[in-house]
């Protein structure tokens, strides 16, 4: 069994609204579409419920796509700007049993929300092939727990958006 774990597609940034809730930039569509030849038609597809997660999953297969609440990516409800994302982010993964940031959840949350949800749809599914889309930094935290590995924070920051990451899968649950 293979896992594709897709990163959303780019999203339309709006002042005062937080990311959650954005939807995807229709001009980033034509990078979405490149992305549907890597992609098995015949799997079982699941999207995060934010916006810009369930659009680029409609936007990849003509396919149903179910909606799991838990796939939802590291809750930030601030709206502040932050110049150095990057930074807090990481700071986020060095510590994720706190806040990095005023108005986010403790990364430790999303990896205890998603991690467990990855792992059942995988073990529903063992037979056939994953599609999951959703988002960088709960990819990031699903790979590192399937893999027992640190989480990987370059390629983190190297992922695009959209992008997917591979994970080959040998028995449920596990790489």
């Amino acid at each position: 069994m293979t896992l594709f774990l897709v990163r959303h597609g780019r999203p339309l940034p709006v002042a005062g609204v937080p990311a959650h809730l954005w939807s995807l930039d229709p001009t980033g569509f034509d990078a979405v579409w490149a992305l549907r030849d890597e992609l098995p038609a015949r799997a079982a597809w699941f999207s995060s419920p934010e916006p810009k997660a369930t659009e680029t999953a409609q936007l990849l297969t003509d396919g149903q796509v179910g909606v799991i609440d838990e796939l939802r990516e590291h809750v930030r409800e601030n709206t502040d700007w932050i110049d150095d994302f990057e930074a807090v982010v990481s700071a986020a993964f060095d510590a994720p049993g706190v806040a990095a940031y005023d108005g986010w959840e403790p990364l430790a949350a999303c990896r205890d929300r998603v991690v467990p949800a990855v792992r059942r749809v995988l073990d529903v599914h063992h037979d056939q092939d994953v599609v999951l889309v959703g988002h960088g930094t709960a990819w990031t935290l699903v790979v590192a727990a399937l893999s027992g590995q640190a989480p990987d924070l370059e390629r983190w920051a190297a992922l695009a958006m959209p992008d997917v990451i591979v994970v080959r899968v040998t028995s449920p649950g596990r790489p």
